[in-house]
Order: structure tokens, then C-alpha cells, then sequence
């Protein structure tokens, strides 16, 4: 088995072009025959740049693809091959068309295509003549059908008289994309094509390309487009819309090949934790749904959580190190890890541990500038300062103590305490937060909201 994801560099890697990307990997990784890997792979992995756009297809874009895989670990055995870098290939199997009558020189326009369907009707496919010079279209038998043999759609039907004899190459011999993508396939070997479900119509043009060219077509498979929560088809407005967004926002890798793996695979219901390679002995096209899967970035989030709780409390901490470009975080990952379900949601959480309290007016004014809340601050200042040792077993054993003195709920004492150490309502937990800023740094920041509720 040969399988390739060719992407067009034009912009960032989207959610539905990762999820092709990592169903190709899968089928490439499960474990086989295949004699190119000994060490026992079922298939190769090819990655190519389709870059004919010229305007659009920039080295800074074929990075952010290169970069976003190699997040993912989707690593490729063969590539990146640039499409451009075919050119002669394509001249040469182009040339080869024309010399045997399969395609012919056009000058036809589009008022010319226009002009047609007005007098043979809009269904009817558009036939050229030869001219010397000219765009090179294909030429479409006038009678049956292209047969696209689709391993998740099954068979589709497309009539020769309702088709276009297709341009495939411009006037000045620079070839178009259906031919280009016809001929790379050919010459790579690519056995299986894995890619979404726009590109149906591009099919049954290439389909064209290989019987002109005499050759077998790759086996089919149409992967059905996302969608958001709300049955619409996945965009910025239902989230991060792109590899690296999701990257941003704090994502595993891990956890977003596992999530996007499963979306329409037909998995059971209960089957949701898997590494990589556990993915790829489980997956199989066939099994692939037809109809559109539903990309729940809530879901994401829930899976993202469980996955940072299960990594080990380095490798975490590496990560999150890592991504602020800090050091020392050892002991806040430790008592943060359970309450965030990214890693973006970590600083926010813990930065007032390392830069102070944040300024919040709103949570000072609804904790300890409420009714009572000085006076309780006040107790729980000294309830801390006698506090021995200064741990989180003896803080929190001194802050209850005041819970029951004062007769009060837990939170109106412990909520006066953490909008003091941390300017916010939001924290790790109080008991650890304290431990770990230290007696001296805690009681002075208790001080310091004190002081700003002294007259003048």
C-alpha cells in the first residue's frame, strides 16, 4: 500500500485536511507485509506540496503545513516533493496526450463555453474543436459514464455528456491541477487516495487522465466533511480552525490525533483512549462513515484533560516550561494539574504564584469588601501567622478553625484569602497556593489587601 497526503500550501493546515493527513498515516503505520518496511508497516506515507497556485503557495506556508504535521507526529517517509519540481513529467505525459489524439488545443472561452450550454442545454458537456494553438482540454467520449468505485461512498456516476472536455493545460503549456495530480499519483505508485469529500468532482477528471494514459487508477476513498456542533460545516465561528490554533489554545498532540482520529470512523462507543499506533491496528476505511462527523471542541477539551492528567509530573511540567519560558514550575504544575484541561489555561491559573496578585476590583469589592469580609480576612491573617508548620495540612486546619469560630461557610473565609494572595476568585487550591508562596509572602500580601481598605 502507497498512501500520500497532498496538501495545497495557500494557507494554515485546517481540522479536515489534519484528520486526511492522519487517516492516510494510520493505514501506512498499521502493521504488514508491505516490502519497503522490514521492520513489519503495511504501507509508505508519501507527503507532496501541490504549489501550483502561484500566488498563494509560499514557503512560509509550505512551513506552517511541514510544522503542523510534525506537531501532530505524523512523520512521512517519502517527500515533501514539491508539485513544481514534476514540471517535465507533466510536459512530457501532456505531450504524449496530444501526440495521441486524447487531447487537442482549444482557444475556446468562456463566452465560447457559455454560448453552448445557452443552445445545447446546461447539462450538456461542452465539446471543443482543434485548433494550432490554445488551452489543451481532454477530450470526453461522447457516450457511458465515469465510474468513481468510492471505498466509504460506494459507486458514483458521472455521464460523459454531462461533462466538459476539462482544460488541462493553459496556453502556455504550465499544466492544471487534475492532470498534475493524476500524473504525481501515477509516478508515485500512490495505490490508495484518502482525501475529502470535495474533491468528488475532481475525480472523475482524473479518472480521464489515467484510461487516456492507459493506466489503473488508485483505489478511492472520500472522507465526509466536518462539521460544528450545530450541523454547519466546521469554521472559525466553531473554534480554532487549523492545526495550529489548536496549538495555541493548549492542546496535546496526542489528544487531538486521538480525538480527530475517531471522528466518523466507526469506532464503538466505548472504544476513546488510544496511542498512535493503538490507532492504526484499529482503524479501517471501510468502516469510515459517508455521512458528515461532527469536530465538538467541548469533546476536544474533555479528552485534552485527561491526557494532561495522565502525563508524568516531568513531562508536564516540561511542556508547560516549555511554553511560557519559565523555569521552576515543578511544584505549581503539582497543584495545578487537575484543574486545567490545557496547557493555556496554566499560567492564568498560577501566574499570580510568580508575578503577584492580579488586580481584580470587581472580586475585591464582592469578598473582602463585602459585609464582614475585613473582619474575616483579619482572623484568617491570624490564624495563618500561628500556623506551624507552614504547610497545607496545617493551613487548611487553621482556616477551618476560623470557619467555626466565626460560624461561617467555608467559602467566606476562604475566598477573602485567595482574592488577597491571588487578586482573583480563581487559584489552585487555597491550602497548597499558601504552602507554596510561603508564610512570609503570604502574610504579606493578606497585608497588603488589608491596607487598601483603610480610610485614605
Amino acid at each position: 500500500m502507497r498512501v500520500r497526503f497532498a496538501p495545497s500550501p495557500t494557507g494554515a493546515l485546517h481540522i479536515g485536511g489534519a484528520r486526511a493527513a492522519l487517516y492516510n498515516w494510520l493505514l501506512a503505520h498499521r502493521k504488514g507485509d508491505d516490502p519497503a518496511h522490514p521492520a513489519g508497516r503495511a504501507g509508505t506515507f508519501v507527503l507532496r506540496i501541490e504549489d501550483t497556485d502561484r500566488e498563494r503557495s509560499t514557503p512560509e506556508n509550505v512551513e506552517q503545513i511541514l510544522d503542523a504535521l510534525r506537531w501532530l507526529n505524523l512523520d512521512w517517509d517519502e517527500g515533501p516533493i514539491m508539485q513544481t519540481d514534476n514540471a517535465p513529467r507533466h510536459a512530457e505525459a501532456l505531450q504524449r496526450l496530444l501526440d495521441s489524439g486524447h487531447a487537442y488545443h482549444s482557444g475556446a472561452t468562456a463566452d465560447d463555453v457559455r454560448a453552448f450550454k445557452a443552445r445545447e442545454g446546461a447539462d450538456r458537456g461542452f465539446r471543443g474543436t482543434e485548433e494550432g494553438a490554445g488551452a489543451v482540454r481532454l477530450h470526453v467520449p461522447d457516450e457511458g459514464e465515469a465510474v468513481v468505485a468510492d471505498v466509504i461512498r460506494g459507486e458514483t456516476r458521472f455521464p460523459y455528456r454531462n461533462m466538459d472536455d476539462p482544460v488541462i493545460a493553459r496556453a502556455d503549456g504550465s499544466v492544471l491541477y487534475n492532470f498534475a495530480v493524476a500524473v504525481d499519483d501515477l509516478d508515485a505508485r500512490i495505490t490508495h487516495v484518502v482525501r475529502g469529500e470535495d474533491h468528488i468532482s475532481n475525480t472523475p477528471k482524473q479518472l480521464l487522465v489515467y484510461e487516456a494514459l492507459g493506466e489503473t487508477p488508485p483505489v478511492y476513498a472520500h472522507l465526509p466533511l466536518l462539521h460544528g456542533p450545530d450541523g454547519k460545516k466546521l469554521s472559525k465561528r466553531h473554534g480554532a480552525a487549523s492545526v495550529q490554533e489548536l496549538r495555541d489554545d493548549g492542546y496535546l498532540p496526542e489528544a487531538v490525533d486521538n480525538y480527530i482520529a475517531l471522528l466518523g470512523a466507526g469506532f464503538a462507543s466505548d472504544e476513546e483512549f488510544f496511542s498512535l499506533q493503538e490507532l492504526a491496528e484499529r482503524f479501517r476505511l471501510d468502516r469510515v462513515s459517508k455521512n458528515p462527523a461532527v469536530f465538538d471542541e467541548k469533546k476536544l477539551r474533555h479528552m485534552n484533560g485527561v491526557y494532561i492528567r495522565q502525563l508524568a509530573p516531568d513531562e508536564l511540567t516540561r511542556r508547560l516550561e516549555e511554553r511560557t519560558g519559565r523555569s521552576g514550575l515543578s511544584a505549581a504544575v503539582g497543584i495545578s494539574r487537575e484543574k486545567i484541561q490545557t496547557l493555556a489555561e496554566f499560567w492564568p491559573l498560577v501566574g499570580f504564584l510568580f508575578d503577584g496578585p492580579a488586580d481584580d476590583p470587581a472580586a475585591y469589592e464582592r469578598t473582602i469588601g463585602a459585609e464582614g469580609g475585613v473582619e474575616t480576612l483579619r482572623a484568617a491573617r491570624e490564624a495563618l501567622a500561628r500556623a506551624e508548620p507552614f504547610d497545607a495540612a496545617t493551613i487548611e486546619h487553621a482556616l477551618r478553625a476560623v470557619v467555626e469560630e466565626r460560624g461561617l461557610k467555608p467559602g467566606k473565609v476562604f475566598q477573602p484569602v485567595r482574592v488577597a494572595v491571588a487578586g482573583t476568585t480563581i487559584s489552585p487550591g487555597i491550602f497548597e497556593s499558601l504552602e507554596l508562596l510561603g508564610r512570609e509572602q503570604s502574610l504579606a500580601r493578606i497585608d497588603a489587601a488589608l491596607a487598601r481598605s483603610e480610610p485614605g
